[in-house]
């Protein structure tokens, strides 16, 4: 190849040498992000905001269970988002068992407001 030719850009790179890694082929498909483990990082943030309400932090726990195995089984990638997901409804749980705990052992709570009368 002299150096007024253009590149032939549509032919595959040379085979590696010995002791060199392969190169990666043409035309394969990026793995794809979780699904799962982003709904499971939006719930879980969700869950924090909203603690006394266990519904999201439900939502976010199982879906990044979910996720993590997806993404265990190569399928997909994003364990840092059903990670980060799972650990927040972890906690978000948590912090509404004590909320629920402190509201009923409190004598300021909602339903103690007529008994009083």
């Amino acid at each position: 190849m002299s150096y007024n030719e253009p590149p032939n850009y549509g032919t595959p790179p040379p085979p590696p040498g010995p002791g060199m890694p392969p190169q990666p082929g043409y035309g394969g498909q990026p793995q794809q992000t979780s699904v799962l483990g982003i709904i499971s990082l939006v719930t879980g943030i969700l869950g924090i905001f909203c603690c006394t309400w266990f519904l999201f932090s439900i939502a976010a726990t199982v879906l990044g269970f979910l996720a993590k195995k997806e993404i265990d089984e190569g399928k997909k990638t994003g364990r840092g988002m059903a990670m980060a997901g799972l650990i927040l409804g972890i906690v978000g749980i948590v912090i509404g068992v004590v909320m629920w705990i402190i509201l009923l052992a409190s004598d300021n709570a909602s339903f103690n407001y007529y008994s009083d009368l």
